[in-house]
């Protein structure tokens, strides 16, 4: 949790069923609605990715699709390991 000096009590309305998945996200993750609030508008970024100019969008997407490509093949290995040795202890 953040510094108490830095914090603000402020009240906003919200429906029942935004009252309800903040509980569920809250109790889920051993914090408190009020984090769960805090991290939501940390993260919150209206602008995003439409900031980008088309060419570093492009060599963003293809540096992700990279990453998951190798991370993809590396657990395909390891799943192809596993097989291959409960083929084994299946003999």
């Amino acid at each position: 949790m953040r510094a108490q000096s830095n914090l603000v009590r402020k009240q906003y309305l919200v429906s029942r069923e935004n009252v309800r998945k903040l509980e569920l996200l809250a109790d889920a993750r051993g914090t408190s609605a009020a984090e769960i609030v805090r991290q939501a508008i940390d993260a919150y970024d209206p602008h995003g990715a439409g900031d980008m100019d088309a060419p570093e969008l492009m060599a963003l997407v293809s540096e992700k699709l990279k990453e998951a490509v190798s991370a993809t093949r590396k657990t395909n290995r390891k799943v192809a390991r596993v097989l291959k040795s409960l083929e084994k202890e299946r003999r």
